[in-house]
């Protein structure tokens, strides 16, 4: 797989603290913030800190495997590290209820930093795993929680973003070559309607966060280009208006759309079923779903075709060219106001969760550690460039988030815009053209708002 550059998908924030855990106007809970000397690269899991001893609690979202997979990692991290306790604790709301247990500074050790933080407050709440400088050279993606040159948070994995489909549904319906545009993609998904009994989209829609995917594609997958969500869509005029060539953000949405209007996806997108979905997809029922790569694993394991399920890049291309988005998942970060031997016993543990566990590949993602090779099950993408956005210029690090708040589209947070889109297609209530001219008209006036002129911006150049 060709490696262009990585896409770091926008930590964007919908709600805007000004708490203070541990920065320098104060502290949460009458607690000190500890400053650690030692930085993630220094350590060499194994052979540092192995008789330190710490209790820690680690909040996850991951709620499904706590009493499974966690529990053998644990193990297998006492065995260097016999002295440190580790207890997961799940949040199912995770993202609203640890932003709350943030303001109080004693919600625990390790967290996967939620996306309502913003960047210039992330030294507040969360212990610097070292320089961006440095750190960039042995793993990618820690730009994602970067401010000025500190790194607040490490990568779980990175995700790469397609589709996951059904291998032996698209072969049934007479599909021999993946699709490369929208068109050719809604054609494959009307083979699928006409010669299976499979649903070819299925949108997942009452699960409110999975429509959230569909806002990931439309900066590197849609456009190729690593510099068009900094400068393309943050700075650029009408970043959503309809380029005429099913590139860019307005056909990703208008793929949703179109499927939804020409009766591709379930009957009813209101009754759907998250849990349910992953045993009808492996059971050849779903011909498709718009997920990150990190759903492989969890629809191959939920019925006896794990050998039917692929991933398959999104369907636009570029001067001819598909590319697809890579980007971080949850990122690990340590609580600031936790004791010295915590955090350093955290930091040995986050090591040991990136470099030694296999979590990435055993997710369906790519290890952020430089030089890992790409699991089997993106095979699909060998031919296919990832790209990797630019990271925002020194004291811009909050401007794609505080005008994605300010005009309320909620792109990569709320899934606004693909819910509005498939709620337009089922009741006919908008078109494309005139959603598109709505959501220029809100952006337009954030980006004034926070100081943007638009400009005309070109990336099929």
């Amino acid at each position: 797989m060709k490696a262009k550059r990585v896409l770091a998908v926008t930590m964007a924030a919908m709600m805007i603290m000004s708490l203070t855990a541990c920065g320098n106007s104060g502290n949460s809970g009458g607690k000190e913030k500890t400053k650690i000397d030692v930085t993630f690269d220094q350590i060499e899991v194994g052979k540092d800190y192995t008789d330190i001893k710490a209790d820690l609690k680690f909040l996850t979202h991951k709620t499904d495997v706590i009493d499974t997979k966690f529990q053998e990692y644990i193990k297998e991290f006492q065995k260097m590290y016999p002295n440190v306790n580790i207890e997961y604790e799940g949040v199912t709301d995770y993202a609203n209820g640890v932003t709350t247990r943030l303001s109080t500074g004693d919600w625990g050790d390790i967290c996967m930093v939620p996306t309502t933080v913003d960047k210039d407050e992330l030294e507040n709440y969360f212990t610097s795993f070292g320089s961006y400088k440095t750190l960039s050279e042995s793993y990618d993606f820690v730009d994602n929680l970067k401010y000025e040159d500190d790194v607040y948070g490490i990568p779980s994995m990175a995700n790469v973003q397609g589709m996951v489909y059904n291998k032996a549904v698209f072969e049934e319906a007479g599909i021999t070559e993946l699709p490369k545009t929208p068109d050719e993609f809604l054609e494959d998904l009307q083979k699928i309607k006409d010669n299976t009994d499979a649903i070819p989209l299925y949108t997942n829609f009452a699960a409110d966060w999975t429509m959230n995917a569909w806002d990931a594609y439309i900066d590197g997958n849609a456009t190729g280009d690593p510099d068009f969500a900094n400068e393309g869509r943050t700075k650029g005029k009408d970043p959503f208006a309809d380029h005429g060539d099913g590139t860019g953000p307005y056909a990703v949405y208008n793929t949703l759309y179109e499927a939804v209007k020409q009766k591709l996806t379930e009957d009813d997108p209101t009754t759907t079923d998250w849990e349910g979905s992953k045993g009808m997809m492996n059971q050849g029922k779903i011909g498709c779903m718009v997920l990150g790569s990190w759903a492989i694993s969890q629809i191959q394991g939920a019925g006896d075709n794990a050998d039917d399920i692929a991933y398959m890049p999104f369907p636009i291309s570029v001067n001819g060219k598909q590319y697809a988005a890579a980007g971080p998942d949850y990122c690990y970060g340590i609580n600031c106001n936790s004791s010295e031997d915590e955090q350093i016993a955290a930091m040995c543990y986050i090591k040991w969760l990136t470099e030694k566990s296999g979590f990435a590949e055993s997710e369906g993602g790519i290890s952020i550690v430089k030089g890992m090779p790409y699991p089997e099950t993106l095979s699909s993408f060998e031919d296919i460039d990832l790209v990797i956005n630019t990271p925002a210029p020194d004291g811009e690090e909050n401007l794609m988030s505080d005008i994605n708040n300010e005009s309320e589209l909620g792109i990569n947070v709320s899934g606004y815009i693909p819910k509005e889109v498939l709620q337009a297609a089922i009741d006919g209530s908008k078109t494309m053209e005139e959603m598109s001219a709505e959501w220029n008209e809100k952006w337009t006036a954030a980006q004034e708002s926070n100081g943007v002129t638009p400009q005309e911006y070109d990336y099929t150049k």
